[in-house]
This record gives structure tokens, sequence and C-alpha cells, in this order.
């Protein structure tokens, strides 16, 4: 889904979702993608799949109590909703990201994987999200990264010494999703001004140098000025 303008959307709304809201949120989203006969999710089906051992990080133990609030607040952001009808014997629960942030399969993929296990490379992304959609090399992985980054749902951390690869992390989590002591990659607009810009600030700098030097030039004239006239007896009789 693009825009009128040919862009597509982003999604202000889930830059403030807790690491409860984030694992519940990518659970469903990967049932849906690798289960989808069991999907939409009972609460214990959704407890069970955000407490599992496997392909999570960090591993947690929450209870009912604590994965209903964490739907009860995605209900809220209209990133979730109850499916089941009122005869099921179950409540069940289906996201809403389809709905509310319009993505293709390989973005799926990609930020499922960065919400269940946090930060990755783009090596282990391929890997890791094989289940829900089959990139062909790297080259797809970081065409998709890049798409999410401009939407800014993903973000590129600054490599660690020795290691090879860059790491990429989501952008849902209020807090930050990425270890202790990363930090996120300042984007090169940030980073080099552009040269248009560049010559700007160096035209503008040097106008003032300009009037820096003019202004002192006055000031000492000034000074001269008001030195004479202390040391000129005509001066002083006036």
């Amino acid at each position: 889904m693009q825009s009128a303008n040919g862009e597509r959307p982003r999604f202000a709304g889930a830059s403030s979702l807790g690491p409860g809201e984030v694992r519940v949120l990518g659970c469903l989203l990967e049932k849906q993608r690798t289960t989808p006969d069991a999907y939409p999710l009972s609460l214990n089906a959704l407890r069970l799949a955000t407490n599992q051992s496997t392909n999570r990080e960090p591993v947690v133990d929450y209870d009912e109590g604590e994965i209903r609030e964490a739907l009860h607040r995605l209900e809220r952001r209209g990133l979730a909703r109850l499916a089941s009808g009122a005869g099921s014997r179950a409540a069940k629960y289906r996201h809403l990201l389809a709905e509310a942030l319009p993505m293709d399969g390989a973005e799926q993929a990609i930020l499922c994987v960065l919400m269940l296990r946090g930060a990755q490379t783009p090596g282990e992304l391929k890997q890791r999200s094989e289940r829900m959609h089959a990139f062909g090399d790297l080259a797809g992985v970081h065409e998709t990264l890049l798409h999410l980054i401009e939407r800014r749902l993903v973000a590129r951390l600054e490599r660690r010494p020795g290691h090879k690869e860059e790491r990429y992390l989501h952008l849902l989590q209020g807090d930050g999703a990425g270890d202790e002591g990363d930090a996120l990659e300042t984007p090169r607009s940030e980073r080099e001004p552009s040269p248009a810009a560049a010559a700007g600030e160096a035209s503008l700098l040097e106008d003032l140098r300009e009037r820096v030097a003019r202004l002192e030039r006055e000031v000492a004239g000034l000074r001269a000025d008001r030195s004479a006239a202390m040391h000129d007896p005509w001066e002083q009789r006036q």
C-alpha cells in the first residue's frame, strides 16, 4: 500500500511499545506465517509461544495476566483484536499489522525475527526467517532492511570491534531493543553535509570573518582617534 505521493506509510504509533507488547505481537505474526492452521491463537497458545525457549531472545516467563494486559494495550493501539465469535469456547486473538502497517512477506519476516530475537546480522536474518520467507541471497535481505530503515521501523547498529557484519534492530520498542552498549549508526545524511550545504556553510563562515575583521578595524580606528584627542592640547582647550 502506498500513499498518494507514492511513499509507503510509516506507523509512529508503534514506537512506544513495551517489551511484552513486542513479544506478543511478534508471536502472533510468527504463528500466522508458520502455523496458519492454528491461527488465530488462544490465550494459552499465545502464552506458550511467548515463553518458548527456542527462537526467543530473551527467554521470558509471562503469565496469562501479563499477556492479557499486553493484548489490551495492543488493542488500544489498533495492532491486535479478539478474533473469536460469541459461540467460541476459547477467546482467540490476531494481529492487525496488515491494516495498521502494510508490509510485504519479506518485510514481515525480517521484522518478526527482530522482534522475537533482538539485534541480528543479515546472515542470521536470512537463516532464521526461512520458515516465513525464503530469501534467495543476502542481497534480498539487505534490500528488505533498506526498505524498513526508510520507513523508520529498523535501524543499523554501529559495527562492534572485531566483527565483520553489521547488526540491525527494530524500532518498535520505546526504550530500544539493542544490547547494552550498542549504539545506533548515525545516518550519512546527518554524519556528512551535502556539497551544497558545505559550500553554503563555507560562504557564511567567510562572510562572518569579513564582518569581524571590519568591526575590529573600526574599533581600532575609534581607539586611535580617542587616544589622539586625549594628547592634543588644542582639542583639550576646545
